[in-house]
């Protein structure tokens, strides 16, 4: 089994910052991306934010350039996206998503996603 522990979100006011942070954990035995995603009502299709692929090259939506980073702590699969300069069109449900490849009982590559976390800038 494999999760996606996300933490960070909150209330921020335009022109702020906010950072989150996302960790997988469970049988993995090899990470092919990891990355951000949000949703800006329920109903609407998920945006991709960012993402990292196994080869590195960090992807970036057009809307974030400049303004969001994403990195990954040495060494673990923790992954990190802060967000400067936030917008209220930034006001989204962020949920963090991998492409992981499990060990048992059998290799099986999935996709996984994290329960989501709450980010709301206000004007």
């Amino acid at each position: 089994q494999v999760q996606l522990v996300e933490s960070g979100g909150g209330l921020v006011r335009s022109g702020g910052s906010l950072r989150l942070a996302c960790e997988p954990s469970g049988n993995i035995a090899s990470i092919l991306t990891l990355g951000w995603y949000r949703q800006t009502q329920v109903g609407n299709e998920r945006e991709e934010v960012a993402r990292i692929p196994i080869g590195g090259g960090t992807h970036y939506a057009e809307s974030v350039k400049g303004r969001f980073t994403l990195s990954k702590e040495n060494g673990k699969n923790t992954i990190y996206l802060q967000m400067d300069r936030l917008r209220p069109e930034d006001t989204a449900v962020y949920y963090c998503q991998a492409t992981i490849i499990t060990a048992t009982p059998v290799k099986r590559t999935g996709e996984y996603w994290g329960q989501g976390t709450q980010v709301t800038v206000s004007s």
